[in-house]
């Protein structure tokens, strides 16, 4: 196992799932006092493995298809145009970005 690759997509999807939809939605099921805590755990585990099994088959696949470069491009491109809807979306509720 190379340790530097593991440890680049680990700290790359914690950052990116810390303070998300996923984590909040986690967090409020685990506010109600009559769950386990420990199912919410496991539950919520799980789905995140289910996802990102769908995320390394989906990109090994397309990877056979597209040139990694334009996969690359594609998702910078992808994560821009979600910034740039983000940003329109503040505008257009407040009129200005505070």
């Amino acid at each position: 196992m190379d340790l530097k690759i593991f440890l680049t997509v680990f700290f790359a999807v914690f950052i990116a799932e810390l303070g998300d939809k996923t984590q909040l939605a986690t967090m409020l099921f685990a506010a109600d006092k009559e769950v386990s805590k420990w199912m919410i755990f496991f539950a919520a585990s799980a789905a995140l493995i289910v996802a990102t099994a769908i995320g390394v088959i989906a990109g090994s696949w397309l990877a056979k298809y597209i040139d990694e470069r334009y996969l690359h491009l594609i998702a910078g491109i992808g994560f821009i145009a979600i910034g740039i809807y983000t940003l329109f979306g503040v505008w257009s509720r407040s009129g200005e970005i505070s």
